[in-house]
């Protein structure tokens, strides 16, 4: 805040209000003047001024009666009320309607009117300066907050394809088992991977490989529910978690999904060998499948592999059960 203060008078006497006008003036501030409580209203709705130096005694509405209305629409603004009925009772009434300060007229040292003023301004500024500090906090707090949330995305998310990462896969997978297991549920396990995708690399480059396995994650979000779990195992293979989901159900997921990607227009298919991006799927079922995650990892990545095995575009679980 610079040095300059927006201050608004009013009082009914216009030769005080030009006496305090120049003081004040001359002290660097920009003042406003009103005769008036109506007057001073209507400029402090259109300024809303820091400082204010108002007569108890005004024509229609009373000193009192302005600042209550003044505190209602700017409640940090500094007054400084004028009497010139010095009492006990008017002082503490003055303070009590929210003034800061008061004094009592007529001014006979200025000296004492300026040590007042400039004891009340040095809180205004004190108040401005309170204001930035805590904006400024706020404004750190939150960005040290986005900060924080980037970095636990990053931490867990895959950078290339927007899916978890395989350090998330492996926490989310313990705690699917801990539920299925405890309350006896089912859950089943996928992995996927893009069939030929060196040839589709050294075909089209690594930035198009890049562009298809990002293509390939909106298709599995998109096709996901809710409470599926997705993320990047390594290279172009991808893992899946489904809960509440026997065997059966998952075979028909992986082979809709399997259809979705074949189905899908990728740039440069034509130029895999059998015309299209396919996929291969491998799963596992608990508890079909076995009773750890370790294990259910292990024969959904020996179910993928005998996919491949078998000449891929398929989808196959441990002894093609069903």
């Amino acid at each position: 805040m610079n040095s300059e203060i927006q201050i608004l008078v009013v009082d009914d006497e216009e030769s005080l209000r030009n006496v305090l006008e120049e003081l004040l003036t001359e002290e660097g501030h920009k003042v406003s003047i009103a005769a008036s409580g109506e007057a001073a209203l209507t400029l402090f709705e259109v300024q809303r001024h820091p400082l204010v130096l108002i007569d108890i005694r005004l024509p229609g509405l009373s000193g009192l009666e302005v600042v209550e209305k003044i505190k209602l629409l700017e409640p940090d603004t500094q007054v400084i009320m004028m009497t010139s009925y010095a009492s006990l009772h008017t002082a503490i009434a003055a303070l009590r309607s929210g003034a800061t300060d008061y004094l009592i007229k007529p001014f006979d040292e200025f000296e004492i009117v300026t040590s007042v003023i400039n004891r009340t301004i040095e809180k205004v500024r004190l108040l401005h300066d309170n204001k930035l500090l805590l904006s400024r906090l706020h404004k750190h707090n939150d960005e040290l907050q986005n900060m924080n949330r980037v970095l636990q995305e990053l931490a867990v998310k895959d950078g290339l394809t927007g899916l978890y990462n395989h350090r998330y896969f492996h926490e989310a997978i313990a705690i699917e088992h801990a539920r299925a297991r405890r309350y006896q549920r089912q859950y089943s396990l996928l992995f996927v991977d893009v069939d030929q995708f060196k040839h589709y690399n050294d075909t089209h480059g690594h930035p198009q490989g890049d562009e298809l396995l990002k293509t390939l994650a909106d298709l599995l979000i998109r096709r996901l529910r809710q409470s599926d779990t997705a993320a990047r195992y390594g290279g172009e293979e991808f893992v899946l978690i489904l809960p509440e989901t026997t065997k059966q159900n998952a075979i028909l997921a992986a082979n809709n999904l399997r259809q979705l990607v074949a189905d899908h227009p990728f740039p440069g298919r034509e130029c895999q060998p059998d015309g299209k991006i396919t996929i291969s799927i491998g799963l596992a079922n608990f508890p079909k499948d076995g009773d750890q995650p370790r294990i259910l990892i292990d024969k959904a990545d020996q179910a993928l592999y005998q996919a491949k095995k078998t000449g891929r575009n398929a989808v196959i679980s441990p002894e093609d059960e069903i």
